[in-house]
């Protein structure tokens, strides 16, 4: 190194060159001293500016300092006395007095199948937080609560016990600090998770070896919800959903039915529609009203301008694929909702006999549609030479259903009338209707996207005009009826779309 320098420094131009490194790394390095002494000043000063209360190194259940969400004396009193009663250490006596009006209600066996069941509430909001409450104070003794949420200001509306105390807390950990003070023996297994599809399996897993007896879906972000729903129809699990109590304020539209049956709630609308694409359209209980909305009532308010101009409005939700607009909610109806679906959970628990008001059948008028669409298929077969004996369409009854209910909302696409009402084509076919590529079957190329809901009397005229006549749509109809079966019939097509990827 040394004879490097020496011969380095015998030339002149080298040791300018030499000069101007070695001065360029001491103001290198000085410059970055000075960097990191600053940023060394600045943490010091941070550091300096928190109270010194308590163990900073100690994080509370809420994932807090230790000294945030402080428990009162009262809670402290209560998480003790929580703690022995949940190791056996009070009295059974107090307990089935306490719950003397449920005992002779439902009887000593429909107690007891009560105070040893499982129950899981996905959703501890408006509510949940009112079904974990009516259980808790009913009997359940083993409760999982799931919620990803912390209680807000926004939330004490609704909320069963939450108190200014509790906002800034897990909803779960709200819940069992308040329901601690009332039934002191439950045991609460509190998930402050976001309930999803890869995580279903440990969520809605047992407990201590013990399978749950009923889950409660609460949850009104509609992606987990359908996770939830599937996952518990397909592994035989009992269930009741909770559908939208935003926007409502009729209690005497309230109503307990299988979730095809649902209407009027477009929670329950989208919900329906993509449990449908995973093979689930019935078997599932749901609470929903049926109230419409109409002039003046509450409705999904408009995102603001500015909220657009900031960016992509995906982007500005708390989580992914989560609202962004806000839902104008009654305090009163999420509370009757979570008292129903906890009224029906003890029902089915304890075996109490139950029988709610059925939802209109409408099985025969989608075997009625279904029939005049054959028989409109095998007419139009007939027109084109094609061989009309014997052929299939590609639609089945609940398609049917799906397509009345669902796209076309009961009602005719033309007059609006919703008696007497036919599916039929809304484009005369440019080629044979039949499939020639299946040997041996005489199918006709028909699909959910080709349909519209006419009542009978247009369907009529639409077939003898457009299909076997020369018109086209658009000389029948205004522009306003064209728009919205384009829109309607393309909406059929990402369902067929949606539901052939996931059958792939």
């Amino acid at each position: 190194m040394s004879s490097w320098v020496s011969r380095a420094t015998a030339n002149h131009n080298a040791q300018l060159i030499t000069t101007a490194v070695v001065s360029g790394v001491v103001v290198g390095g000085a410059i970055l001293g000075l960097q990191q002494a600053r940023r060394l000043y600045r943490v010091a000063d941070l550091k300096a500016s928190i109270p010194d209360d308590g163990d900073p190194t100690r994080l509370t259940e809420f994932g807090a300092a230790s000294g945030a969400f402080a428990p009162s004396n009262e809670d402290k009193r209560s998480m003790a006395l929580a703690a022995r009663a949940r190791k056996g250490d009070f009295d059974d006596d107090l307990i089935l007095e306490q719950l003397n009006r449920n005992r002779v209600f439902l009887t000593d066996d429909g107690l007891g199948k009560l105070r040893s069941a499982f129950v899981i509430i996905v959703g501890c909001g408006g509510v949940g937080s009112h079904a974990t409450a009516a259980l808790a104070r009913s009997g359940v003794s083993k409760m999982r609560l799931i919620d990803f949420d912390q209680v807000t200001l926004s939330s004490l509306n609704r909320h069963a016990v939450a108190t200014l105390a509790d906002v800034g807390t897990p909803k779960v950990h709200c819940l069992r600090r308040r329901l601690e003070q009332i039934t002191p023996w439950v045991h609460f297994d509190c998930r402050n998770e976001l309930f999803g599809e890869k995580s279903a399996a440990g969520q809605l897993g047992d407990l201590n070896g013990q399978q749950p007896d009923f889950v409660i879906d609460a949850i009104d972000n509609i992606d987990s919800k359908v996770a939830l729903l599937n996952y518990c129809a397909k592994h035989k699990l009992k269930v009741i959903s909770s559908m939208g109590a935003g926007c409502k304020s009729d209690p005497t539209k309230i109503l307990i039915g299988d979730i095809s049956t649902s209407t009027d709630d477009r929670l329950s609308k989208s919900t329906r529609r993509k449990l449908r694409a995973h093979g689930v359209k019935d078997g599932i209980p749901v609470v929903f009203s049926t109230e419409k909305a109409g002039p003046g009532k509450a409705e999904l308010l408009p995102l603001p301008e500015e909220e657009f101009a900031k960016g992509k409005v995906g982007e500005l939700g708390v989580l992914p694929d989560f609202r962004v607009r806000i839902l104008p909610v009654l305090g009163t109806m999420p509370a009757i909702f979570g008292l129903v679906v906890a009224n029906h959970a003890i029902l089915e628990i304890t075996g109490y006999p139950h029988e709610y008001l059925p939802s209109k059948a409408r099985d025969k008028m989608y075997d009625s549609i279904l029939g005049l669409l054959q028989a409109a298929e095998e007419r139009l077969a007939k027109t084109q030479g094609a061989p009309s004996q014997g052929i299939k369409i590609g639609i089945s009854k609940d398609d049917v259903g799906y397509l009345v209910e669902e796209v076309y909302l009961g009602r005719s696409i033309v007059s609006g009338l919703f008696n007497r009402l036919a599916l039929v084509r809304w484009n005369r076919p440019n080629t044979s209707i039949i499939d020639t590529q299946t040997p041996g079957q005489m199918n006709t190329l028909l699909s959910m996207k080709d349909l519209v809901c006419m009542t009978k009397e247009e369907a009529q005229k639409h077939e003898k005009e457009v299909l076997k006549g020369t018109k086209h749509p658009e000389e029948l109809y205004d522009s306003h009826v064209v728009e919205l079966a384009e829109r309607k019939m393309a909406e059929c097509g990402r369902y067929e779309q949606l539901r052939w990827e996931l059958d792939g």
